[in-house]
């Protein structure tokens, strides 16, 4: 008969009275679904904490332990099994992605609730005017942060630094009048003069100036780089304007 001996590891995790490392349950949950068999010890005061540190020569905890050889922290064991592992400052599309996928989701739903259909024309005015309420969103989250970076490279901005601040209200306005249809006459104006000035001021900042520069576009902690996503995202705002404007739908 033939056994499979059973995998062991050792996690040190702090779990006190009123802290349970968020990063411990992620190693732990990590290794079970691994198969491996947790021997799991908790580091319960911070005195515990600090003299485990300084006996192993760490600065962190979770650590794991696996055949007696310490992997290291969460990021390690990710490593460790051949995972990938998010670097802070590096570039990723990721936050765009979501936002125009959950955008298109919601203007989908919208015209089929609306109508029974899942395509129309009204479908794709909701998808932009979703996006800019939901990146207007992101943007009021921080504003601080957001009008910082927006300051970097909005034309307007670097002259009159309260259209910084002013920039995510007047995109999250324009979008909720355009979901309603009303207002028009408040709405296209908005829009057009926003999108008109970012896609100048992206222009210049990327493709003649060749500036290397992170985009404000989904708040001030982005890492998507400035360029065609934020250009995209003004020149949807300028031809929506114009398409409502126009009076087509």
């Amino acid at each position: 008969m033939t056994t499979t001996e059973t995998r062991r590891a050792a996690l040190y995790r702090m779990v006190m009275p009123q802290h349970e490392c968020p990063f411990g349950l992620k190693a732990r949950d990590l290794l079970r679904r691994r198969g491996y068999a947790v021997d799991d010890r908790w580091l319960t005061s911070r005195a515990e904490t600090d003299a485990f540190k300084a006996e192993h020569g760490v600065k962190t905890t979770p650590q794991t332990f696996i055949d007696g050889k310490r992997i290291g922290g969460y990021d390690d064991l990710r490593r460790f099994f051949g995972l990938t592992v998010a670097e802070p400052d590096a570039t990723s599309y990721t936050p765009v992605i979501w936002v125009f996928a959950v955008a298109a989701l919601m203007a989908l739903a919208a015209t089929w609730a609306a109508s029974g259909q899942l395509a129309g024309l009204r479908g794709l005015e909701w998808f932009v005017a979703f996006s800019m309420c939901i990146l207007a969103l992101l943007k009021l989250q921080d504003v601080e942060s957001f009008s910082s970076m927006f300051l970097g490279y909005d034309l307007l901005a670097r002259r009159w630094v309260p259209y910084s601040y002013i920039y995510p209200y007047a995109e999250l306005a324009a979008g909720v009048l355009m979901i309603a249809g009303a207002l028009t006459w408040l709405s296209v104006p908005i829009a057009a003069f926003i999108g008109t000035i970012g896609a100048v001021s992206v222009i210049k900042a990327v493709y003649i100036d060749g500036r290397e520069i992170k985009c404000a576009c989904v708040g001030g902690s982005s890492r998507v780089p400035l360029g065609f996503v934020s250009l995209t995202e003004n020149l949807m705002m300028v031809a929506m304007a114009v398409w409502m404007a126009l009076g087509m739908h």
